[in-house]
């Protein structure tokens, strides 16, 4: 904190704005007559903004960088805004036009600014504190309309004779918009056309483009060209294709004239955009027409063929986000991202070899340089092979059966991962000869077993050489290869994988038991060792212990292993009905999960769905909690288990109709509860809605096929065609090199769809 004293040494700039105007007392006395603590900010109550902004008015140059880091974290937390926030910004523009820390304070406020930006999701209508029902404006347009309030302080700054202050100064007045454009544009523009320095130069223009988008668009132009400073240039560029102009012949030679781009960037204050590349080509391909396309194609060719090494990593990075966007984008890249692999040698410089495993097919012109690059060694040839797995995964099994120890990389490409999300290399009798090998010597622990074994179970019974080295390693790894051994076994073998299992039943932790007696009963219909163990899961969660194996989902587990077994678990009904949450308490998502298990359990044992019924309708009405998609998603699917019985369930199952995300589980149940009461024309425009906007695309395209596309009307039928033919990829996120294939999965399955008609 700062005393009076504190205040009058403090080092005003009486040529700023108001800058007479900051005197301590008055300073104080109003910050001290806000009521902080009954503010929010990020960690609660704000009583201790206050202390934060007397001390980043203060001499002390350590506590005011405190105070500064911490109101970074309170007030603008990761960029989000909140009540306090809007409450600072007056004090806040006090101090910088007071001269006081001034270039660092407006980068406050711009960033509180920049957070009010964000995409308003309407008023916020809790109940108004005062009680008058007048609707609560939310904390980004308090935040937006606040820093507008400050603007004539902010602008005056643009005049300060310090670059970092102009500087700072026309950023953070760009981020009012069109909201403090009457304020805004005039003075940036009469400070852009005296401005001097291209760093400050192109903080205006893109200021000027942010607060009048159209009236900006000859500055933005003309200073396309080479006349202009690369940094002035580079931000012009990019404030074209904000605008929304035609892409030229100038914009595409002046990008490759600057190139490597992100160097212009580096002294920017848009950090949310500092790889000018990256932006330039993700507007123009959101933009999403043949040309835009085709323009942004040109300038990757372009840029992967420089003779810059850093050039061309930039090119590489846009690439991946490129393939990630457009399905045109592999096979129109592809020749000059090998070309630009081949051109780093065999150090991977630019990351493009790596990239050739987006390609998917279209990389097939790269499998030789792939495969030569992989018989190489350490991390690059792990890199090569496991591009080499996307783009022809047939050679690469040979390749990887060679030197499977040492290529970890390619082993979690081969052997899969979510589903439809990564490729899983083909049987292969010498890496199945390499499996067998790597089983005799694996350590317990990591992640090989989990690999090893999912490439196996891939392959089922071609796999069935390997049932001894399983067998050898199962007391090792007790809980990941049992499934293994049901997936691969033969009917020669299958007394003997079952003599194993069951011996496994009867030693170590409950969890390590009862995944022996899952597979027990998967392969041979034998539940006697299964129920005892499960019985014993139960009770010891009833205790609060989770069982005695530490399994994280003891209940959820017991649930789905007694709802496979079905009526003959009837002796753990008892069990099952004690292990449910108690009606109306407050559960977090996994307690829902296990509930939902729990109540699919009764009605496969018992034949009744009187208790499943209610358990399954307080999941379904409680949607108001964080990261539920997937849990409203197995509750939907377990109220379509349950058929007509749940027709209680159809209204709640309604309403998740209206969440893109829950569309297709909750049109499936339906389906499945009471497929009288819907309307087909409706549902459909609903699942194409769903599908075309990302938000569950497989879900919805098998949802679609579920209803029967024979039905589709011809509108519909159009959308659900064009979901298959668009450019724009309709799986939009996913594990990092996963979009393109997942979404090369989907096409596949409508345009099957659309041709089986």
């Amino acid at each position: 904190m700062i005393d009076a004293m504190d205040f009058d040494r403090a080092p005003f700039r009486d040529e700023l704005f108001h800058a007479e105007s900051f005197h301590a007392e008055s300073f104080r006395a109003e910050l001290d007559a806000q009521p902080w603590a009954s503010y929010t900010h990020a960690y609660g109550s704000a009583e201790d903004v206050p202390g934060c902004l007397r001390a980043l008015a203060g001499d002390d140059d350590a506590a005011a960088e405190e105070a500064q880091s911490e109101l970074y974290g309170s007030i603008l937390h990761q960029g989000s805004v909140y009540e306090a926030s809007a409450k600072a910004v007056p004090f806040l523009a006090r101090i910088a036009a007071a001269g006081i820390r001034t270039a660092d304070v407006l980068l406050l406020i711009g960033g509180i600014a920049e957070g009010g930006t964000d995409p308003d999701p309407g008023p916020d209508l809790g109940s108004d504190p005062a009680g008058s029902g007048a609707v609560r404006e939310s904390d980004e347009a308090a935040c937006r309309r606040a820093v507008v309030a400050q603007l004539p302080l902010l602008l005056a700054s643009v005049e300060h004779e310090d670059r970092a202050v102009r500087q700072a100064a026309a950023w953070a007045a760009g981020w009012t918009g069109t909201a403090g454009a009457a304020l805004a544009v005039p003075a940036l523009r009469d400070r852009a056309a005296v401005e001097k320095d291209p760093l400050v130069r192109a903080e205006l223009l893109t200021s000027l483009v942010e607060s009048d988008p159209e009236g900006s668009a000859s500055a933005a132009a003309g200073a396309v060209g080479p006349d202009s400073p690369p940094e002035l240039r580079i931000a012009a560029v990019m404030a074209c294709a904000d605008i929304g102009l035609p892409w030229t012949r100038d914009h595409h030679e002046a990008v490759l004239d600057l190139l490597p781009l992100d160097r212009l960037a580096a002294d920017r204050y848009d950090h949310s955009r500092n790889e000018p590349l990256h932006d330039i080509c993700l507007t123009l391909l959101d933009r999403d027409t043949e040309a835009d396309r085709e323009a942004v194609f040109a300038l990757l060719d372009a840029a992967l063929r420089s003779a810059d090494p850093e050039a061309r990593t930039e090119a590489v990075w846009v690439v991946t986000t490129a393939c990630e966007l457009s399905r045109s984008a592999p096979v129109r890249l592809a020749p000059a991202l090998i070309s630009a692999a081949a051109e780093d040698g065999t150090d991977d410089e630019t990351g493009a070899l790596s990239a050739l495993g987006r390609l998917g097919p279209s990389g097939a012109p790269a499998a030789d340089l792939l495969a030569a690059r992989a018989a190489g060694d350490g991390d690059t040839a792990d890199r090569a092979l496991e591009a080499l797995v996307a783009v022809d995964p047939v050679r690469a099994a040979s390749l990887l059966a060679r030197d499977l120890e040492r290529r970890p990389r390619a082993l979690q490409a081969a052997s899969g991962g979510p589903a439809d999300s990564l490729p899983v290399v083909p049987y292969d009798p010498e890496l199945l000869a390499a499996v067998r090998r790597r089983l005799a010597t694996m350590e317990p622990g990591g992640t090989t077993p989990f690999r090893l074994t999912a490439l196996l179970a891939s392959w089922g019974p071609d796999a069935s050489d390997a049932v001894p080295e399983l067998l050898a390693a199962l007391p090792a790894h007790p809980r990941v290869l049992p499934k293994a051994l049901v997936a691969v076994c033969p009917p020669g073998r299958r007394a003997e994988v079952a003599d194993a299992l069951r011996a496994r039943t009867g030693t170590g932790p409950a969890d390590e038991r009862i995944e022996a007696a899952r597979a027990l009963h998967e392969l041979t219909g034998d539940h006697g060792a299964l129920l005892p163990l499960l019985a014993e899961l139960l009770a010891g969660s009833a205790r609060g212990g989770g069982g005695s194996g530490g399994s994280a989902e003891p209940i959820r587990e017991a649930a789905e292993a007694a709802a496979a077994v079905g009526p003959a678990a009837a002796s753990l009904v008892p069990a099952l009905r004690a292990a449910l949450n108690s009606p109306g308490a407050e559960r977090n998502n996994p307690q829902m999960d296990d509930d939902i298990a729990l109540a699919v359990a009764l009605h496969r044992i018992t034949g009744d769905a009187a208790e499943a019924v209610p358990v399954l309708a307080g999941v379904l009405g409680d949607r108001d909690g964080l990261w539920r998609r997937w849990t409203l998603v197995r509750a939907a699917a377990a109220a379509g288990s349950l058929g007509p019985a749940a027709r209680p369930l159809v209204p709640v199952l309604k309403a998740l109709l209206a969440d893109p995300r829950q569309t297709p589980s909750a049109a499936l149940a339906l389906r499945a509860v009471a497929p009288d009461d819907l309307d087909a024309g409706h549902m459909a425009g609903l699942l194409l809605d769903a599908a075309e906007a990302g938000a569950a695309p497989f879900e919805a395209v098998d949802a679609l096929v579920a209803f029967g596309t024979d039905a589709l009307s011809d509108e519909h039928r159009a959308r659900f065609t064009e979901l298959g033919e668009r450019d724009r990829r309709v799986v939009r996120s996913g594990l990092d090199g996963t979009v393109e294939i997942t979404d090369e999965r989907l096409r596949a399955r409508v345009r099957a769809a659309v041709r089986s008609r």
